[in-house]
């Protein structure tokens, strides 16, 4: 009777376990990012919030309150300068639009980019 083994051999364990560590190291780079961006999008809701009761709009008010806000949140990225306040037909409208690079091995990066759009009125 012939014996045969069954099973995964140690390069099959390599293959299978090197990807999924790779996707394990890019998660944990990019959830800083997230956890940043999440705080932009909650500063930028609360800010449009507060501007809805007030009857004029001043975008430079608007951006001090975010960069508060920001401030609060520690998010360094994008500053409140990066933050476009303009009037978009009959209402105003808050852009955040802006990148983050994430170095994940040598000269191999991981480009994210966010773009949070929400109405003041």
């Amino acid at each position: 009777m012939r014996m045969s083994q069954h099973g995964v051999t140690l390069i099959g364990w390599l293959i299978l376990l090197i990807p999924i560590g790779v996707i394990v190291y890019a998660g944990i780079l990019l959830t800083p990012k997230y956890l940043n961006y999440f705080n932009v999008v909650k500063a930028m809701n609360q800010e449009a919030a507060e501007a809805k009761d007030s009857p004029n709009i001043d975008p430079n008010l608007v951006r001090l309150g975010v960069q508060r806000r920001f401030d609060v949140e520690y998010v360094d990225k994008p500053t409140s300068k990066e933050i476009d306040v303009h009037r978009d037909g009959d209402h105003w409208v808050m852009v955040a639009d802006y990148e983050e690079l994430v170095p994940l091995v040598g000269n191999v990066s991981i480009l994210v980019q966010f773009n949070k759009q929400v109405n003041l009125q």
